[in-house]
């Protein structure tokens, strides 16, 4: 049996988190940490810093797009991103990296364009005041659905970085 040559170092993914209304930020951590993943939280403030040296906390100015700029500024190819807003998935996508949902709902380079016309189209309903709800409350299913999704994008983006390697 031989061993191949590596091309060069492999590259770990990083994991980049919208902090500011995430609801599984305990759940991205503890994925995170069972694979040794640098993992950024990003928000405008108020949200405690984690203990984990490979947890960081990322404070940016508040504004809107604030977090989503610097992600999408930060991010590489291959990096996972944490996050319900479309835009910066699509951003994410189109760079190369991996982007979920807090619901486990992976976007891909496939969904995300019906994934924004959705967005546009239902923006303008709320604004003639056609629609007046909003999403469905976030339950221990989606959170349960989340780890499972986040395990397997975390396990991908493994493999895609040690194939880039051989």
């Amino acid at each position: 049996m031989f061993l191949r040559d590596r091309v060069g170092p492999i590259v770990m993914p990083e994991i980049f988190v919208d902090a500011d209304a995430c609801p599984v930020k305990d759940e991205v951590i503890r994925v995170a940490t069972r694979h040794g993943l640098k993992t950024h939280m990003v928000s405008d403030g108020g949200i405690r810093p984690s203990p984990d040296p490979m947890v960081a906390l990322v404070i940016v100015p508040s504004g809107p797009d604030a977090a989503d700029d610097w992600i999408a500024e930060n991010m590489n190819g291959g990096d996972i991103v944490v996050t319900s807003d479309i835009p910066l998935a699509a951003r994410c996508i189109e760079v190369g990296g991996k982007a979920i949902r807090p619901n486990g709902e992976p976007f891909t380079g496939d969904s995300i364009g019906m994934a924004l016309a959705t967005r546009d189209l239902m923006s303008s309903l709320r604004e003639t005041g056609t629609i007046t709800g909003g999403p469905r409350p976030f339950s221990d299913r989606d959170r349960s659905q989340f780890l499972n999704a986040m395990e397997v994008m975390v396990q991908s983006a493994l493999r895609d970085s040690a194939q880039k390697t051989t």
